[in-house]
């Protein structure tokens, strides 16, 4: 049987810095457990721009629809910001979405209790939150036709289009209801059918796939309510589902709760493959952070922790995934920090190389 197949794109700003601590536990399950993985590195936003003229090549493209899971640092920068919308770096990541058919993207948001004090809201509110948020990827407002900018009598009028078809709705419903039924069967949708046509045929077609799943508990709940929800009293929720737009911003706030960005990571699913395994696409939720590119001081635990969910999602190796986790909360608990999760004075931040390493060294007393 063939290794696993693996395309590592670091992206821009700190995606090469995490994604090198990302390298090195790959490193470490192949020479420790029984598995190798066959690694191929590729350029992605920024630095695929300066070096061939396009955020992603075809020749990336193409390995990236081969390969059993694509990982990914991080996309854009400063330096870019003028470029034409087409050539921006973040069109090289959608077009990795929108190519693989990746429509549906989980975020987990988990506390780990050594960071409950890190949250912006109490401790007893956040402690042991773990939730999982499943976005609709590829279509929605983001994509939905028409829109642009135009001219309307004697002004500018900006256009976005919000669109759904019911097999789209059922495919990302699934995919929650599935993801529902391995933790705790309890699945709440979210959308805006009050005032939306599409929020309401959402609502009808999440309803419809819940009968082939009646062991899961289905609640529905307006989005607006639901990032009040969020704020309030997060640990509620187990799966929740909802469009792109709203899943974005509803995301964006439930990583929040977490303490820092640098601690969350994401996949983003698609259709199965001849293996059965969904393909798929990994990476870190925060951004690329230039102002620290080079520095050793980014974090490299979401990029680590979304290798975790490779582990899980892709490759079958859920023992795995709970091992390096688990290595992840033994080095928060022994005070290990970054400088994004110093809370105490007098406490010296150690590098994004020496979180890894320290990662490592758990992994190997697990």
């Amino acid at each position: 049987m063939p290794n696993p197949s693996i395309l590592i794109l670091p992206g821009d700003g700190i995606g090469p810095e995490v994604m090198a601590e990302v390298r090195k536990v790959i490193d470490w399950f192949g020479a420790n457990r029984d598995v190798n993985f066959d690694v191929i590195e590729d350029l992605v936003g920024g630095i695929s721009y300066d070096t061939h003229g396009t955020p992603l090549t075809d020749a990336a493209m193409e390995q990236a629809q081969k390969v059993d899971a694509v990982l990914l640092g991080a996309v854009g920068g400063p330096k870019y910001d003028k470029l034409d919308f087409a050539m921006k770096p973040e069109r090289g990541l959608l077009r990795l979405r929108k190519e693989m058919d990746l429509f549906a993207n989980l975020r987990p948001a988990q506390c780990f209790d050594a960071l409950a004090d890190f949250s912006s809201l109490k401790r007893d509110v956040v402690a042991g939150l773990d939730i999982v948020i499943v976005r609709e990827l590829t279509s929605g407002v983001y994509f939905g036709e028409p829109r642009g900018i135009m001219e309307e009598g004697n002004e500018r009028v900006g256009i976005n289009t919000q669109r759904y078809t019911e097999s789209e709705i059922d495919r990302v419903a699934r995919s929650a209801f599935e993801l529902a039924m391995r933790r705790n069967r309890k699945l709440c949708s979210m959308e805006k059918s009050n005032v939306m046509e599409s929020g309401v045929l959402w609502r009808e077609v999440v309803t419809e796939v819940a009968k082939d799943y009646p062991e899961v508990e289905l609640t529905h709940m307006l989005a607006d309510n639901g990032a009040m929800q969020l704020v309030r009293k997060p640990k509620q929720f187990d799966v929740i589902v909802t469009d792109n737009l709203f899943g974005d911003m509803l995301s964006d706030a439930a990583a929040m709760l977490t303490g820092s960005l640098g601690m969350l990571p994401s996949a983003s699913l698609g259709a199965p493959m001849e293996n059965g395994r969904p393909k798929a696409l990994y990476e870190p939720v925060h951004g690329s952070a230039p102002d620290i590119a080079g520095q050793g001081k980014a974090n490299p635990i979401a990029c680590i922790l979304s290798f975790a969910m490779a582990l899980r999602y892709s490759f079958d190796r859920g023992d795995d995934a709970l091992a390096l986790e688990g290595a992840v909360e033994a080095v928060l608990a022994q005070g290990v920090r970054t400088a994004d999760l110093l809370g105490e004075e007098g406490r010296e931040p150690v590098s994004t190389s020496e979180m890894g390493d320290a990662i490592i060294a758990a992994l190997g007393t697990a």
